[in-house]
């Protein structure tokens, strides 16, 4: 009997994008309150709302990348075949959830400088 390594790659995959992206999701989010304390001047119920929401579309558009990039398009023939794919799916879907990271860390610092300047502006 053959062994299937392509679907082998997906049983891989899958757990390791969703195990990675729940990672990054969690640690931004959890220290992404702080900034939303801060942007929202301590009004913790819409802070912790919008913390929440940009979670679950964080969560929805890197899941969702992480399928669409999923499909394996040659037939993998053995182990080291296997691994060169995984690496290079896998790598690639970090260095993209990193982008993703720094554009979240972006967007708060930038809402925290605005949330700074309304207050300065108002006193």
């Amino acid at each position: 009997m053959k062994t299937d390594f392509n679907f082998i790659a997906y049983l891989i995959y899958l757990p390791i994008i969703m195990l990675l992206t729940w990672y990054v999701a969690h640690t931004l989010f959890k220290n992404g309150k702080v900034f939303m304390l801060d942007i929202f001047s301590g009004k913790v119920d819409i802070a912790l709302s919008t913390n929440k929401l940009f979670e679950t579309g964080f969560y929805l558009l890197n899941l969702g990348f992480a399928f669409k990039i999923m499909e394996v398009t040659s037939i993998i023939e053995n182990g080291r075949s296997l691994l060169e794919i995984l690496s290079a799916k896998i790598g690639g879907f970090a260095i993209y959830l990193g982008i993703m990271l720094f554009f979240n860390l972006y967007l708060f610092f930038r809402g925290r400088k605005a949330s700074r300047a309304k207050n300065v502006a108002t006193h």
